[in-house]
């Protein structure tokens, strides 16, 4: 694929841990995950005809001429009309798309980042056990270990032009990292992070991705709804910063019992025209909704189906931003 530019330029206190010790049973299990993906002219005057001598007349009287005065136009008044929102509400998130659309404001900041320095051959992931590897993306730097079928052949382009973000970690993402971890600079790695700058800051400036998935659970220490919302909208706000586009995903699991959190993360997507890769829908169809209750009785982790199905899902969503940042048309 052609790029038309190039180059481009995500939390704090305490690590609690968000992800039980399935988490290892997932990475244990990587190499099993076989995926099968489920996955717009002044006129002149000669010298000869200038006469040499004006004629001479006789004084006449004229009567002075009427002037015709026309009223004054009155200037039509214009009533501009603003275009009707037909996005679907936060309240309506359960039914949003599952691959979303990218917004077009986004394909200007996705551009300004590759003017900045931004690569655009690296994504970033910013999260907890939910995106390491093991659990999400890390096949994709496997070859010969996923299988994405006739129907979705084409992504292989948007897995060799990314090949190398799949299976790395980084400095923004680890298993029980949580939203107030990823802006303490003692989270930081300080053999490649500066003075004061946090996980997410560090991400950015190191790796310069021209994607970034921002997807972290809810559990840790004091959290409150609006807490974790203001966590959100501020990781979000430090990537458009560095003109890197952000993708928000919803959760498959309701262990808060009312889907607040995802009601939460389509409010912030929503205020900011940003896209949300709907995965708790991408699971419903899954037994048990993709939830492993015969493991973990709060429901919380995930079975091997819907990791897999997070992986082909969030590859679809990459894959349909950049080929729209790129002007092609979409499979």
């Amino acid at each position: 694929m052609k790029i038309a530019k190039w180059w481009l330029s995500l939390l704090v206190v305490m690590l609690v841990t968000s992800c039980g010790p399935s988490e290892f049973d997932v990475m244990q299990t990587e190499v099993e995950l076989t995926l099968r993906a489920h996955i717009e002219g002044t006129e002149t005057q000669s010298a000869l005809d200038i006469p040499t001598q004006a004629p001479t007349a006789e004084p006449t009287t004229e009567e002075p001429t009427q002037t015709n005065t026309q009223e004054p136009t009155e200037t039509p008044t214009i009533t501009l009309t603003s275009t009707p929102d037909t996005r679907p509400l936060p309240e309506d998130w359960r039914s949003w798309p599952i691959v979303p659309d990218l917004p077009a404001h986004l394909i200007e900041v996705y551009w300004d980042g590759i003017e900045r320095g931004n690569d655009p051959t690296r994504f970033s992931k910013v999260g907890d056990c939910g995106l390491i590897p093991a659990a999400f993306f890390g096949i994709y730097d496997r070859p010969g270990q996923y299988y994405l079928g006739d129907r979705y052949a084409y992504l292989q382009e948007t897995i060799d032009n990314f090949a190398g973000s799949f299976g790395r970690e980084g400095y923004s993402l680890k298993g029980g990292m949580n939203f107030p971890a990823i802006f303490s600079p003692l989270r930081a790695d300080p053999t490649v992070c500066l003075p004061g700058e946090s996980p997410i800051e560090c991400e950015l400036r190191v790796w310069k991705p021209s994607f970034i998935f921002i997807a972290i659970e809810n559990r840790y220490a004091g959290r409150t709804l609006e807490g974790y919302e203001e966590y959100l909208r501020r990781a979000v706000a430090l990537a458009l910063e560095n003109d890197t586009v952000p993708f928000l995903a919803t959760k498959a699991d309701n262990v808060e019992g009312d889907h607040r959190y995802n009601l939460a993360v389509a409010r912030v997507a929503y205020d900011l025209d940003l896209p949300l890769w709907n995965y708790w829908l991408a699971v419903q169809p899954l037994p048990d909704h993709g939830i492993d209750w015969a493991t973990d009785a709060h429901g919380f982790h995930l079975t091997v189906a819907a990791w897999n199905m997070r992986s082909s899902r969030g590859l679809r969503t990459l894959d349909r931003a950049w080929r729209t940042v790129n002007g092609e048309d979409l499979p």
